[in-house]
C-alpha cells in the first residue's frame, strides 16, 4: 500500500529549486521512484536529499524506519553509514597533514613501530594500495582500536605496496591508530573535535547513546524476495572499538554538512590543497572499485575515464557507500551533491539498482 501520507509529511524542500538550478517537477519525481521501490519489496524506505550551488534543494524520506511497527521513515532518522565513514577517516589525516604532523609519504612504521619492516606509506593506505588484507582476526566486543591494528600489523601483506589496488579494510583502520598516536587523543574523540562539532553535526557518532535508539533504522536483508531482519547489532552495547573504516552512524542533513565541506574546497575544518589531494586520482591505471572507469584518490572513488559516466555522470566526480546501501557523491563540475539512504544488506553494492536510480534522476534534474 503505497504511504502517500507519510510521504507529504515527510517530503521537505528546504529551498527554491530553481535557486538551486534544478527543475521542481523533476526532483518531485525523486520520492515517488523510491516510494515504488517500497511497494516492490526491495526496501524498508530511504532518505534522499540533494543539494546545488550551497543550498539543499530537496530532503524526502518514504516508506518506514522499522517494517515490523510500520514506524515512518523520518528526514531525521539515523543509519548506520558503513564504509562511508572511510571518507570522514580520511579527512582526520589530512588535517594532521595540513598541520605539519603527518605526510603522505611517510612510511607507517614512523608512527607506528608493529608495523616495522613494510614498506607502507599513509598514501598507499588512503588508496587501497597498501597491500594490506580487506579483513582481519574476528573482533571481540572489548577489543580497542589499537589492539585490533596491532593483529593487523602481523598479517602478511598481499602484494607489494603500490603494485595493485585491494579495498581493504584493515588498512582504513590502521588510519584511525595513526590519528589516535599523533593526536594524542582517541580517535572517536578526534573525529568529534576536529570534525563533527565544527561542522554541526550534532547526529554523527561512532557508539549511539540511548536517546539516539528510537531513531535509528532497522537493517534488512533480501531473503528470496522478502525483506527479513538483518542479523545486526544497531546499538553497538559494550562495544570499544570505533571502526574507522566503517563504524559511523549519521544523518542525511549531517552529512550534507560534511559533502558541502568537500564541495566548499574543504572550509572551514581542511585546506584546500587537502581537498585537491583527496579527489586527483592517484592509482593510475591500476583497475580499482566497484565499478568501471573508477580510479582512487585519498578515501574517495573518483570517475577516471569515459567508462565511469554511466554512473557520475561527469570526470572528477567523486563518492563512496557502505555496505548496508548508503551512498553519497560530490559533481564539482555541476556544483552538486546528493546522498541516499536506506539500510539492506544485499543487492549490489554501490550500484545497486535504488542507488542507480537517484542518481540518474539527480542528474537529469540539473537545469543549468
Amino acid at each position: 500500500m503505497r504511504s502517500w501520507s507519510i510521504l507529504l509529511l515527510l517530503f521537505t524542500a528546504t529551498a527554491f529549486p530553481q535557486s538551486a538550478g534544478l527543475d521542481p517537477g523533476r526532483l518531485k519525481a525523486i520520492p515517488v521512484r523510491m516510494q515504488a521501490f517500497v511497494d516492490q519489496g526491495t526496501a524498508a524506505g530511504f532518505v534522499t536529499l540533494l543539494a546545488r550551488h550551497g543550498q539543499i534543494a530537496q530532503v524526502a524520506a518514504v516508506g518506514y524506519q522499522d517494517l515490523e511497527s510500520k514506524k515512518p521513515m523520518r528526514t531525521d532518522t539515523i543509519f548506520q553509514i558503513a564504509s562511508m565513514t572511510k571518507p570522514v577517516t580520511s579527512v582526520g589525516i589530512m588535517q594532521l597533514i595540513d598541520e605539519g604532523k603527518l605526510a603522505l609519504a611517510d612510511p607507517v612504521e614512523k608512527h607506528l613501530p608493529e608495523f616495522r619492516g613494510k614498506p607502507i606509506t599513509i598514501q598507499h593506505l588512503l588508496t587501497h594500495t597498501s597491500g594490506m588484507p580487506g579483513g582481519g582476526p574476528a573482533r571481540k566486543s572489548e577489543s580497542t582500536l589499537g589492539e585490533m591494528v596491532l593483529a593487523y600489523s602481523q598479517l602478511p601483506l598481499q602484494f607489494t605496496p603500490g603494485s595493485k589496488w585491494s579495498y581493504s579494510n584493515t588498512g582504513m583502520a590502521t588510519l584511525g591508530r595513526i590519528i589516535e598516536v599523533v593526536s594524542k587523543m582517541p580517535y572517536e574523540k578526534f573525529m568529534h573535535e576536529r570534525i563533527f562539532r565544527p561542522l554541526g553535526m550534532v547526529d554523527t557518532f561512532y557508539f549511539p547513546t540511548e536517546e539516539k535508539y528510537p531513531r535509528i533504522a532497522s537493517i534488512y536483508t533480501d531473503d528470496n524476495g522478502k525483506l527479513v531482519r538483518a542479523n545486526v547489532d544497531l546499538y553497538k552495547k559494550g562495544v570499544k572499538y570505533p571502526g574507522p573504516e566503517g563504524g559511523l552512524y549519521s544523518t542525511a542533513q549531517d552529512l550534507a554538512k560534511f559533502y558541502q565541506m568537500l564541495l566548499s574546497k574543504g572550509a572551514p575544518i581542511l585546506s584546500k590543497s587537502a581537498v585537491a589531494a583527496m579527489t586527483t586520482v592517484h592509482t593510475g591505471n591500476l583497475t580499482t572499485g566497484f565499478a568501471p572507469g573508477m580510479g582512487y584518490g585519498l578515501g574517495v572513488s573518483i570517475v577516471r575515464n569515459a567508462e565511469g559516466l554511466f554512473r557520475l555522470n561527469a570526470l572528477g566526480a567523486y563518492g563512496h557507500g557502505g555496505a548496508y546501501r548508503t551512498y553519497g557523491w560530490v559533481d564539482p563540475a555541476k556544483d552538486l551533491y546528493g546522498i541516499i539512504l536506506f539500510q539492506r544488506t544485499n543487492g549490489g553494492g554501490d550500484v545497486a539498482d535504488e542507488i542507480n536510480a537517484f542518481m540518474a534522476m539527480a542528474n537529469a534534474a540539473v537545469v543549468d
